[in-house]
């Protein structure tokens, strides 16, 4: 299957379209690669776990403590920085996720995690810190390095580690997790890959307007975040989230005083999913109804799938089709980031 462009001038010189729509398969594959690795610590013997990454290796991090957090027996916490806190030490287990494995905060953090004891493992496909994993004898699960683009591989870095925690016995059931949302992203990208499907019909709502993406709680937070950063790389616009119930006590306090300005550039996109606290399905309801007014539209995206993780891979799959279409809209190749290649560039002369 292969969804064709969604306009004749469409360019996708990356095949970032194909890449979004073989979700489902890139989740699936995850689970065997990860199965198994020998070096992992006694359980016994994880006080804690960390995630390390930037971007969207990073995001990796957001998906763990969403899906997993609630349930782990130990705290989880996520580094999207150079350095670690203070409490990393023997007791740790960190996974360092990089895509290319060339990602400076992420290797530095790495290096600093096993000078303090800490067990590692590596999610990546090479590169400096792939090198290092091997040089530390710490498990390194592959990333495939045909996905053509770090952001295009979250099936392929957020599955392992869960799959890595179940098989410590810390997240029982993550493989059963792991199969209805591959479940659920097959038919959500049957719909994606249609004419005339929901993707297309919320891009053209967002239009040339900056998309203001509110979610709930930790679900919500991490599937905001991933509206917000496809936006940003593959449509190359401006883009905003925000999160309930934090953002009834602050945000909407800045409402109303530049309304003639905001309904002509801010749309607000609301993602919904079944673990909402009852108080904050009432919080959608109010904010919405006092935004209407000074934005120019209101969509809302509802999660399809059994589970917290096909809920939000679900909310992933549908944003990364709507950050597409935004820029097939526009005639922007979603694929190639330039401003975030030079900056890296300019970064190594230093």
């Amino acid at each position: 299957m292969t969804p064709g462009l969604p306009a004749a001038d469409a360019v996708d010189s990356l095949g970032m379209f194909e890449a979004a729509a073989r979700l489902p398969e890139q989740v699936g594959s995850a689970v065997g690669a990860a199965h198994g690795v020998d070096g992992l610590p006694d359980r016994a013997y994880v006080e804690n776990v960390v995630v390390l990454g930037m971007g969207g290796s990073g995001i990796v991090g957001d998906v763990m403590v969403a899906v997993a957090g609630p349930f782990l027996p130990v705290p989880v916490s996520v580094v999207k920085s150079y350095d670690l806190p203070d409490f990393v030490g023997a007791g740790s287990l960190v996974f360092a996720v990089s895509f290319s494995g060339d990602t400076e905060e992420t290797v530095e953090a790495a290096g600093e995690a096993a000078n303090a004891g800490a067990s590692l493992v590596a999610v990546t496909n090479g590169g400096e810190l792939g090198e290092l994993a091997e040089e530390w004898g710490a498990p390194i699960v592959p990333v495939p390095a045909s996905i053509p683009q770090p952001r295009a591989a979250l099936g392929a870095m957020a599955i392992p580690p869960l799959i890595v925690l179940e098989d410590l016995g810390l997240f029982p059931g993550a493989s059963q997790w792991v199969a209805l949302a591959v479940d659920q992203l097959a038919r959500r990208r049957d719909e994606l890959v249609a004419s005339g499907n929901v993707a297309e019909e919320i891009a053209e709502r967002i239009g040339r307007t900056i998309p203001l993406v509110h979610g709930a709680q930790n679900l919500g937070a991490t599937a905001a975040l991933r509206w917000k950063t496809q936006v940003n790389e593959n449509a190359k616009s401006p883009a905003f989230t925000a999160v309930y119930p934090e953002l009834c006590h602050n945000e909407i306090a800045g409402w109303g005083q530049h309304g003639d300005v905001t309904r002509q550039v801010m749309t607000l996109v609301n993602l919904r999913h079944d673990a909402e606290h009852p108080q904050v399905v009432r919080r959608f309801g109010l904010v919405s109804e006092l935004l209407r007014e000074v934005v120019a539209d209101v969509v809302e995206v509802r999660a399809r799938g059994e589970g917290d993780l096909a809920q939000l891979l679900d909310l992933v799959m549908v944003g990364d089709f709507v950050s597409l279409h935004l820029a097939a809209r526009e005639g922007i190749d979603p694929g190639p980031v330039p401003v975030l290649d030079e900056l890296k560039d300019r970064l190594r002369e230093a």
